[in-house]
């Protein structure tokens, strides 16, 4: 069975590895409001891993990433989209469909290729 999504590559986090793998591993079996809550999760997981206090609220790390510039302008949207998706699954009686599930995972790999893989990339 092959995975869906991208290797992210110098992912230097445990937690945000293992979270990514682990919703990568679930659109794969067709898990796909696992999907949108791994990927929720994920955001949390990197904020704090770049410095951000624990314990907040998602969208204080939400903020907190935008502040510090690790969204881009042009990103905003996407990333506002896998808060929409998340919240919808972890506070409403929904399933999240393919088409969402999707979207989240690929803009989540996209987050975590300008976090931790393009930086790499230029040392």
């Amino acid at each position: 069975m092959s995975k869906a999504g991208n290797d992210v590559l110098h992912i230097n986090n445990k937690d945000v590895e293992n979270l990514y793998e682990e919703a990568r591993n679930s659109f794969s079996v067709n898990a796909f409001t696992s999907v949108a809550l791994c990927c929720r999760k994920l955001l949390m997981n990197v904020a704090v891993h770049l410095g951000a206090e624990e314990n907040k609220t998602f969208i204080f790390y939400v903020e907190w990433l935008d502040k510090k510039n690790y969204i881009l302008p042009n990103s905003k949207k996407w990333v506002n989209q896998i808060r929409k998706i998340g919240n919808e699954a972890t506070h409403e009686i929904c399933i999240v469909s393919e088409e969402d599930a999707k979207k989240t995972l690929i803009f989540t790999e996209m987050l975590l290729k300008i976090v931790y893989e393009f930086p790499a990339m230029a040392e």
